[in-house]
């Protein structure tokens, strides 16, 4: 019998001074049964860091034809792509010419530092794709903030992000390898 995923819900109120975007998301969020909380909330991270009221969770480890998060326009075309980790060139290319934008959030410092080594002069081709890194120190809280039921206060402000359940708090700054051409 298979294991079923967990499911997550948060509250999250977010004060993005940086794009003038304040708003509280109702979250329902699977883990599946071979993510851990430090991506779990890798995940709620990206989706905070790119809020808007079309933004939405996928399928994610379970499907290969999606992201982890991503927003579509109305006619369905598909216009933020957000994976996280390390893909292959294989997805990234696929991602970029489906998508308008694609955000890779890495948070594996050393094997993600390697890499981005090994990928950079590949990726300076796709226009659409920001690379952005996430200190592990910083991941490390966020996992051991994760519950099955949280209430999250989120202020991001000239590119760093505070982010408080209440009892603990954790400061964030996102550290950008590549920025797409609309986000230079």
């Amino acid at each position: 019998m298979a294991i079923k995923s967990t499911i997550f819900k948060a509250e999250v109120q977010i004060t993005d001074m940086d794009r003038n975007y304040y708003q509280d998301h109702q979250l329902i969020m699977a883990r599946h049964p071979s993510e851990n909380d430090e991506r779990l909330m890798v995940r709620l991270l990206a989706f905070i860091l790119n809020a808007s009221e079309s933004l939405q969770f996928t399928k994610g480890i379970s499907s290969e034809d999606e992201p982890d998060v991503w927003q579509k326009s109305l006619s369905d075309e598909i216009e933020v792509w957000i994976d996280l980790g390390q893909p292959d060139e294989k997805r990234i290319r696929k991602a970029c010419g489906r998508s308008r934008q694609v955000i890779i959030y890495t948070y594996q410092h050393r094997s993600s530092a390697v890499w981005w080594e090994q990928q950079r002069n590949k990726m300076t081709r796709f226009d659409n794709l920001s690379v952005v890194n996430l200190a592990s120190e910083s991941v490390t809280a966020l996992g051991q903030m994760a519950a099955r039921a949280m209430r999250l206060q989120c202020t991001l402000q000239d590119g760093q992000l505070w982010l408080s359940d209440g009892d603990q708090a954790v400061e964030i700054s996102p550290e950008t390898w590549k920025y797409s051409k609309d986000r230079e």
